[in-house]
Formats: structure tokens, C-alpha cells, sequence
């Protein structure tokens, strides 16, 4: 279901963590339509195939209705069946760099994150689509333990060679607790911050309550800003500015979102 889908009752913001404590299951948050086709594919070829793994599959996909581009051209399939691939990126720029890293519905507000950016404050943002935050996780165990046993062959994590040589912060994000998100952090090597759906929620539009746990596209935008100006990129004066103009800190002043679905 979406964030407020089916009522307080339904504001799972765990699943995608207890997924990930069972071996068996492989996860996965997608954004777009094009991104799920790929996915059920694989898995079928993975769980009913002439190779057939012990696997099976756990997709979060979303009541809530929202335009689905179509499959962008030389689309990196390999990258967004292994977790991660680059969906928008941000123009070369020299300074004031960022990544966002988002999931799910999530990948819609951080396109809108990166407009914001471009637009108001001249930052230079790529957005990524984490398919599954789970396997880019999954990976980095993996690659740990080899590392272990073959210090004379070490290999990179997936998600490290993904990220490798992009600029600026990275901003990781969804619908789910930081936890989800955080499950990647060992092997960002950029300065990394989350933002999720932590603590109890209320009952009001998805607009409201995105804003109240600040994953909407303007607290993304604001995220961005503040780890800037963290390493030294901007002044804190321009991250103030920034919280002042979108007012994150007021549910009321967001955009209440479309509320099909929501029954």
C-alpha cells in the first residue's frame, strides 16, 4: 500500500526490514512500472527457471496513483536489478554537488527535489532509483565476508562502484524508516544522510504526513542544502532561507498530494 493507504492501521514503514532477516527473500522497493516489469521477469527466471534458486520474491508497490514514464533508453537493467542505477542525472558542475538516493514512490519526490535545487539555490543533483536497498545491503555483506577470507582478492561492493566518482553528498530516502535506507551506509563513501518514516504517524492527507517526517520534495531539498553546507559548500544562511521558504516544519503548508487510492 502508500504511506496513509489504507488508514493508521496500514503505515508499514518496517516490512523491507524484516524481509531482509530471512535469506530466502528478495526485496525490492521500485518506483515506476518499466522498473517492476524487469524485476518479475528476473525473478521468475530466478525462482521457476532451469536454474532455479531457493528464493522468493517481496515487491512493495503502491496504491497511490502518480504518471509512470516509460523505460528510459539504454536503461541499466543490470543496475536496477542488482539495487541501484543512475534515473536523473544532474548536469557536470564543479561545486555544489549532491546524489539522492530514493526508493519507490520516493523517486517522484526526489525529482521534484532536484528541480527545486536547480531552480532556487543552483545545486546540481542526480537522482538514483534504489530498487532494492535490501540487495545493494545483501552485496555488501557478501563482499565483506569475501574480503575476509581473501585478503589478496578483494572485491567493491556494488553500490561502491556504483557511486564511484559522484559528487557531492548523498541523501537516501523512502517511505520506510531510516533503518531501511541506513542499511547501505557502510559502503557509501560519500558523506551520507537518510531521511524516513520514523515514529508514529497521524491521521491526515499524504502531502501532511510526508511532510511530517520530512521525505517530501521540499525536506529533501532542505537535506541536500544542510549537508552542503556541512562540508563547507554553501552558508548556513542559504539552508535557513531554504526551511523558511518551503516552511518544512508546517504540515499545513504542503501540497496534500492525490488521495485515490487512499480507501
Amino acid at each position: 500500500t502508500t504511506l496513509n493507504g489504507e488508514g493508521l492501521q496500514h503505515k508499514d514503514g518496517h516490512s523491507l526490514l524484516l524481509a531482509a532477516t530471512n535469506p530466502a527473500v528478495v526485496a525490492y522497493d521500485p518506483a515506476f512500472a518499466f522498473e517492476l516489469g524487469h524485476i518479475v521477469k528476473d525473478g521468475l527466471r530466478r525462482m521457476y527457471g532451469e536454474n532455479s534458486e531457493n528464493v522468493y520474491y517481496y515487491l512493495t508497490v503502491y496504491n497511490e496513483p502518480y504518471v509512470h514514464p516509460a523505460e528510459p533508453e539504454n536503461l541499466d537493467v543490470d543496475g536496477l536489478l542488482k539495487g541501484i542505477y543512475l534515473y536523473s542525472p544532474a548536469p557536470k558542475s564543479r561545486k555544489k554537488n549532491a546524489q539522492i538516493l530514493a526508493s519507490g514512490v520516493g523517486v517522484n519526490w526526489a525529482i521534484k527535489a532536484q528541480q527545486l535545487l536547480a531552480d532556487d539555490w543552483g545545486v546540481k543533483a542526480s537522482v538514483w532509483s534504489v530498487t532494492s536497498w535490501n540487495e545493494l545491503r545483501r552485496d555488501g555483506l557478501e563482499t565483506d565476508r569475501h574480503n575476509l577470507l581473501n585478503p589478496n582478492d578483494k572485491r567493491t561492493a556494488y553500490v561502491t562502484k556504483k557511486l564511484d566518482g559522484a559528487k557531492g553528498p548523498v541523501i537516501a530516502v523512502s517511505d520506510y524508516m531510516r533503518a531501511v535506507q541506513d542499511q547501505i551506509s557502510p559502503w557509501v563513501q560519500q558523506p551520507f544522510y537518510s531521511l524516513g518514516t520514523d515514529g508514529f504517524g497521524l491521521s491526515d492527507t499524504r502531502g501532511a504526513l510526508r511532510r511530517h517526517f520530512n521525505v517530501d520534495a521540499e525536506s529533501i531539498a532542505v537535506a541536500v542544502l544542510q549537508q552542503l553546507c556541512n562540508q563547507g559548500d554553501i552558508k548556513q544562511s542559504i539552508v535557513t532561507k531554504a526551511m523558511n521558504k518551503y516552511r518544512i516544519h508546517d504540515v499545513s503548508a504542503a501540497d496534500a498530494g492525490n488521495t485515490e487510492g487512499s480507501g
